[in-house]
């Protein structure tokens, strides 16, 4: 999982950097919302999990992490493809799905704190 976990998040920050190459070009920033949240929650807040559950593989062994990063990675696609389809279609309507999105990973997140806080101890 630590491995795969920085694996993905390198995906986001290929996805993250498309966008923002695809806004600059077009001068079209209508999509910054999805751009910054794809970068900062796909890329750098899983690379950082990823980084610190290789740096301590009993604490990435914890079931704790495996939710963390099932909730982190369900929630967030659901969250920006929402978000991108409300921004482009203008459809309000879309707002159910972000909120959806936005709690499986914020709950994902802070199970991650949680666990940080708690679990994580010098090997």
């Amino acid at each position: 999982m630590r491995i795969k976990l920085i694996k993905i998040s390198v995906v986001y920050f290929a996805v993250g950097i498309l966008l923002g190459y695809y806004m600059s070009i077009s001068h079209n920033y209508e999509l910054t919302p999805v751009h910054v949240h794809i970068n900062l929650l796909g890329w750098t807040s899983l690379t950082l999990a990823g980084i610190l559950y290789y740096l301590f593989p009993s604490f990435s062994n914890h079931k704790l992490a495996k939710i963390h990063a099932w909730l982190h990675n369900l929630g967030l696609p659901i969250m920006m493809i929402g978000l991108f389809l409300m921004t482009v279609l203008n459809r309000e309507s879309m707002a159910p799905v972000i909120a959806v999105g936005a709690t499986l990973t914020t709950v994902g997140i802070l199970l991650f704190v949680y666990h940080v806080l708690a679990h994580l101890k010098s090997e």
